[in-house]
């Protein structure tokens, strides 16, 4: 999924052991949301690009935060008291290596790789023994402040909340993005102590030392401050959200696709859809949804980790989720697809029909009303209006087989486990028991009695 850039010999430590204080959160704040992605997966797929060999302090929520990760190592950080001692914590898994170390943010979703390589390019080639990632940025607050000794290098570095009116007249920022070299790192770090107003190990401590020590610390500023933008409150994370959903409706509209209102419309960042596909207002589609050329999804309609076919149409307040529809289906208005379902060509699903694990065959049609639940069923099928698969005993789910060309006619029950034969017929209003024959006529329904004269009767008495 992620093209590596080639670097030198580099190994990346991602931070993610931080709480979420401020955003008033029980869980890390590594594993709130952005654009459909945890801001920890943003950042691992940036860096998945530039190194194979990846660790990952945690500390806050660390189970969940290793249960959502895969391909990369965890070091634990038992107490958070601070970015310096959360890569100090990391110390024995750098044992033995003399490279270069990028340390990055977990909570930083917008940086691209191209960026860090650049960044990278510039440390490597300047021979620094440590540099920062900086820019300048209209609203610094919160952020350390970066003071330059000149064009490249960095003289200081001072915390938002330790800094004097003066130097919070600077507007050029720390990102919190860094690449030393791992010996002189780790040998800093352990120099560093917590005298400052939060009384912690601030990483920025361990630049001072090396530039107290002599040793060059490189400054790279990038453009746009956007990019290096963290999170730390509910607004920074709404606001990026939506940062992130602009850009991605911006990228379909340049590939093809037409977005009548990208304001209403929310788009997970790893959503694919081909061109001339139109998506009306207020549409979401989340998670790996991949929607086909020519789909027309309308109004009010949610598509979660799904596959629609080309040429299909999705009329409005349509939910779909874990499903694959095939070329030109139909599904809505107010269709419900629950996991697990297959929809083939020329599929028609109407209004208020919900599907549940269920494979439909090519030009099958269930047009109003149904559920349709542990079902499969062939091509050419017409269920009628108010027909109900019975798949649950109250213990077990059952499957309910119905072959190509049947009828079911409206409102019979399909009591499983059942199986309707090629052809058959079910008539309207049975309650199916037991298989039906190919090409039978299966009527399973009250004889209906006829008393003339009943009203009458009962008004005398």
């Amino acid at each position: 999924m992620y093209k590596r850039i080639t670097m030198g010999k580099l190994r990346i430590l991602i931070l993610a052991a931080g709480k979420s204080t401020r955003m008033k959160s029980k869980y890390a704040k590594v594993l709130h949301r952005v654009g459909g992605r945890t801001l920890i997966e943003h950042v691992l797929g940036t860096a998945r690009a530039l190194a194979p060999d990846i660790s990952v302090v945690v500390g806050h929520s660390a189970d969940k935060v290793k249960s959502l990760l895969s391909g990369v190592k965890f070091v634990e950080q038992k107490e958070q008291l601070g970015t310096g001692h959360a890569v100090l914590a990391a110390r024995e898994s750098f044992s033995g290596y003399s490279g270069d170390v990028l340390v990055m943010s977990g909570d930083v979703p917008l940086i691209s790789a191209a960026t860090l390589a650049a960044f990278i390019k510039f440390h490597q080639e300047g021979g620094f023994g440590a540099s920062v990632l900086t820019a300048d940025a209209e609203n610094p607050d919160s952020y350390g402040r970066v003071i330059r000794r000149n064009d490249d290098e960095v003289d200081s570095i001072v915390e938002h909340r330790d800094a004097t009116p003066e130097i919070r007249a600077i507007r050029e920022i720390n990102s919190g993005i860094y690449v030393f070299n791992a010996p002189a790192l780790f040998e800093s770090l352990s120099m560093i102590g917590n005298n400052n107003s939060q009384g912690e190990y601030y990483l920025t401590d361990a630049i001072a030392i090396l530039v107290d020590r002599k040793q060059r610390v490189g400054a790279f500023q990038i453009k746009s401050a956007e990019e290096i933008l963290g999170i730390n409150t509910r607004q920074d994370l709404a606001a990026m959200d939506r940062w992130i959903r602009r850009k991605k409706c911006e990228s379909l509209m340049t590939d093809g696709v037409t977005i009548v209102d990208p304001g209403s419309t929310f788009i997970d960042s790893d959503v694919r859809i081909g061109a001339d596909t139109v998506i009306y207002p207020s549409v979401q589609i989340y998670g790996q949804t991949v929607i086909g050329e020519d789909v027309t999804i309308h109004s009010f309609s949610r598509i979660s980790n799904s596959k629609v076919g080309a040429g299909s149409v999705v009329l409005e307040g349509c939910v779909v989720v874990e499903s694959t529809l095939g070329e030109g289906v139909f599904l809505g208005p107010y269709a419900h697809l629950r996991t697990g379902n297959t929809l083939g060509e020329g599929v028609s699903i109407g209004n208020f029909v919900e599907l549940k694990n269920s494979t439909l065959g090519a030009g099958t049609k269930s047009r109003h009303l149904a559920y349709l639940g542990d079902a499969t069923i062939g091509k050419h099928v017409n269920i009628g209006a108010g027909v109900i698969t019975c798949n649950y005993d109250g213990v077990k789910k059952h499957e309910t087989i119905v072959e190509d060309g049947a009828f079911v006619g409206t409102d019979s029950q399909l009591i499983a486990p059942v199986r309707i034969g090629k052809d058959a017929y079910v008539a309207a209003g049975s309650s199916i028991t037991e298989d039906v024959p190919p090409e039978a006529l299966a009527i399973a329904r009250g004889r209906q009695v006829n008393k003339e004269g009943w009203v009458k009767a009962r008004k005398k008495k």
